[in-house]
């Protein structure tokens, strides 16, 4: 997808800095430090490159193109922006294609975040029942 999106920001002569999982640790420095500077407006960012340990402050918006199936990575990914010293507000898009895989992704998504949610007794996800108890807890955690 980032491929797709470098050929469209280069024929319409949109400056960007690009950032995913093949480059060095060098290489995601400078395109971050670009990032940062005029006339870079657009970071094209890999999920799981994104994710780790970046402050990207210099972003307002997050646009997501590749829903991930572990939504807390996805978090992670938008915390970014969302970090001590942003001044602006943080938009967030999320684009997705209906009737895919995509859909069944974000099931998968909702479902985890009603899981985790249960476990840690959001009273939004149900009763007690939809609840795990602490005595759960110790048995999965064989304690």
């Amino acid at each position: 997808m980032l491929n797709v999106l470098e050929l469209s920001l280069n024929s319409n002569f949109i400056n960007f800095r690009r950032l995913d999982g093949s480059m060095s640790l060098d290489d995601r420095e400078e395109a971050v430090q670009e990032f940062k500077a005029d006339p870079v407006r657009v970071m094209l960012m890999s999920l799981k490159a994104g994710n780790l340990g970046l402050n990207m402050i210099a972003a307002s918006h997050v646009i997501m193109l590749d829903p991930w199936w572990n939504p807390y990575a996805e978090d992670q990914a938008v915390d970014r922006a969302h970090r001590i010293g942003q001044t602006r507000p943080v938009t967030v898009t999320r684009f997705t294609v209906n009737d895919t895989v995509e859909d069944r992704i974000l099931a998968l998504q909702a479902k985890k975040r009603e899981m985790v949610a249960s476990a840690f007794g959001d009273e939004k996800t149900g009763g007690i029942a939809t609840r795990l108890t602490v005595e759960d807890l110790g048995y999965l955690f064989n304690v």
